[in-house]
């Protein structure tokens, strides 16, 4: 089942719950915590990236905070973007996941005179190992002691140099400065971030490359419900990259031809996800609706962005009030 946005004045009535929405909304209702469940179910987080139209999916995850969903549940997953939305849902200040429409936020990820100064085009030193860990005027810091201290389990992924993998990174995080190393890695496009990031002598390549629909790792790690939240619409096909070829013949030129042809397979790989993801029993999948705004990996403009987040927020407040009748959407929290 996939749940893009609706109107849900406009809808027939409440339909039947799919079993993950039922199970979150149950959990809720009684009050149960991670770590200490009684219903024998295991429900994971699956949050896409895709550069700065990770936007979209951040907003969906403030939507779930808002709705007093994420105790519902026991493990979040991130790819790219999304490793970022979800350290941020699972940590002390889930309402600055707003940050992403900060125009400063995306400045600050994507310098377009870095190329001329020998620095990569998309900055993720200075993004999370300056503004993410001391934050300035217009963006909080990140807690990331409570991200490692939360009962919820989180799994940042990145994909292997050597064997073109998706990796699963919490068995490498155990502080805040691998914590931080795991979020540079989860996001290391290549070309665009330059060089990939080493954790504990391993070289890491973004998420996306391999995985960047983090559901097939929840699944193998024993998720019995999934929950994905999409930056893409279901009217995005993926096509292939005329870019991927040259990339991977150049600035791969030197990695393994394991890494070089799964970073080839993405769309492939993305095709196959979306047609899996359509009629999952145990997965829901929610997307922006049709004509929310497009936004591309490098967008900065602040209006588009704050409009990107404001359309994933849109649609899990619409699919959850289609579901369960039409309720008032909770205010913008600061």
């Amino acid at each position: 089942m996939t749940t893009t946005a609706t109107n849900p004045a406009a809808a027939p009535g409440p339909e039947e719950p799919h079993p993950v929405w039922r199970v979150l909304t149950e959990r809720a209702r009684t009050g149960s915590r991670p770590g200490a469940r009684a219903d024998g179910h295991r429900v994971a987080l699956a949050i896409e990236g895709g550069g700065m139209r990770g936007i979209i999916a951040g907003g969906m995850a403030l939507a779930l905070h808002e709705l007093g969903l994420t105790d519902s549940f026991d493990a979040v997953y991130g790819a790219s973007a999304g490793a970022a939305s979800g350290a941020w849902l699972l940590s002390t200040s889930p309402q600055s996941l707003r940050f992403w429409a900060v125009p400063k936020y995306a400045r600050t990820l994507i310098r377009r005179s870095n190329p001329l100064r020998g620095r990569p085009l998309v900055d993720l030193h200075a993004f999370y190992e300056v503004l993410y860990r001391y934050g300035d005027q217009d963006c909080a810091p990140m807690d990331f002691a409570s991200i490692l201290a939360c009962d919820i389990e989180y799994h940042p992924l990145a994909t292997d140099a050597e064997t073109g993998e998706s990796t699963d990174l919490r068995p490498f995080v155990s502080d805040a400065a691998e914590l931080r190393l795991a979020l540079r890695a989860s996001a290391s496009l290549p070309l665009l971030a330059g060089e990939p990031v080493t954790l504990r002598g391993r070289r890491f390549y973004d998420a996306g490359v391999s995985e960047s629909v983090p559901y097939r790792t929840a699944l193998a790690q024993g998720a019995t419900h999934v929950m994905v939240l999409r930056s893409r619409r279901a009217i995005d096909v993926a096509r292939p990259s005329r870019s991927a070829p040259l990339i991977a013949r150049t600035v791969l030129r030197r990695e393994p031809a394991a890494l070089r042809q799964v970073f080839l397979d993405r769309e492939t790989r993305l095709a196959e996800d979306d047609a899996r993801l359509a009629d999952h029993a145990a997965i829901v999948s929610i997307r922006p609706a049709p004509d929310s705004p497009t936004v591309g990996r490098l967008a900065r403009e602040g209006d588009l962005l704050e409009t990107a987040l404001e359309a994933g927020r849109t649609a899990v407040h619409d699919a959850y009030g289609h579901l369960y009748g039409a309720r008032e959407r909770p205010a913008a929290t600061d």
